[in-house]
């Protein structure tokens, strides 16, 4: 990894530790309002023995770095690290600030989205802030339940601790601060500028690939292909567009064989080749 590339991840693991603390701290823990995983295990524990909540977001985590460290590598662990120590220090600078909102709709709804921006911002660039996947993986070798079950279970149980810790309606707050942060965490890993990638298979091609060209200015790649019930071969046209291009894509492709197979599926990320858009007249 070069400095630059270095220094990148840092500083936006940094930013994303930091935004965790501020919702963390501004808006939910004063307001008792809880988030899934060990960060609403950590609030809990917190407002039981009077203990900042930092403290307990760097104790639970530690045991995951290495095994995180031993189940996706030594740059992951680190990372993890650095954003635990950043927002562990950031809760206890935050600590005495009063809270901006005592609503707590409002402190679930702003909180719910800072912290899923921040979260989503060191997982986005190597790290975690969380080992409640972790744990998920592990178990999830050893029951017949997927990894998202799994964690959607412990959720449950610690969203619903809210329940007896606090109230039925802080738990109830709770869990529309979780789905924002959840969703929010969605959008900050893969992007508002999400791409998505087209394959179609027509006996026009040609046309169709030369009309995506000149009319949306985007590459296509001809890939060869067989039908499986027919065993004929077949062109199948690969191109990558934004999510904007979709709707003149699919009218260009109607126009020209309305029979044409055509699937749009997402993609988070496009790096190389050359995913540049072309001038268009």
């Amino acid at each position: 990894m070069t400095k630059t590339s270095l220094l990148r991840r840092g500083v936006f693991l940094f930013i994303g530790a930091a935004l965790m603390a501020v919702g963390l701290e501004i808006f939910l823990v004063p307001n008792k309002i809880i988030d899934g995983g060990i960060t609403g295990i950590s609030i809990i524990l917190s407002y039981l023995t009077q203990i900042q909540v930092g403290i307990f977001l760097t104790l639970l985590n530690l045991p995951f770095l290495f095994i995180g460290y031993k189940m996706i590598g030594k740059t992951f662990a680190l990372s993890t690290l650095f954003a635990i120590l950043v927002m562990s220090a950031g809760t206890a600078l935050l600590h005495p600030v009063h809270e901006l909102t005592n609503d707590p709709l409002l402190a679930a709804v702003f909180g719910g989205i800072i912290l899923g921006i921040g979260v989503g911002m060191v997982i986005r660039f190597g790290g975690s802030l969380d080992g409640t996947e972790i744990i998920a993986i592990l178990i999830s070798k050893k029951i017949p339940f997927s990894v998202g079950e799994v964690v959607m279970f412990f959720n449950v149980f610690i969203l619903g601790s809210a329940g007896f810790v606090y109230s039925w309606d802080r738990a109830m707050y709770s869990l529309i601060a979780y789905f924002i942060a959840y969703k929010m965490i969605d959008v900050t890993i893969e992007g508002f500028d999400e791409s998505k990638s087209v394959w179609i298979i027509s006996d026009r091609f040609r046309q169709i690939g030369e009309a995506i060209l000149d009319r949306l200015g985007r590459g296509v790649t001809y890939l060869e292909g067989e039908g499986g019930f027919s065993g004929d071969n077949k062109k199948v046209i690969f191109c990558v567009i934004t999510r904007l291009e979709e709707a003149k894509l699919k009218s260009i492709v109607d126009e020209l064989d309305p029979s044409a197979f055509l699937a749009v599926g997402n993609i988070h990320d496009v790096k190389g080749g050359r995913f540049k858009k072309k001038d268009i007249h």
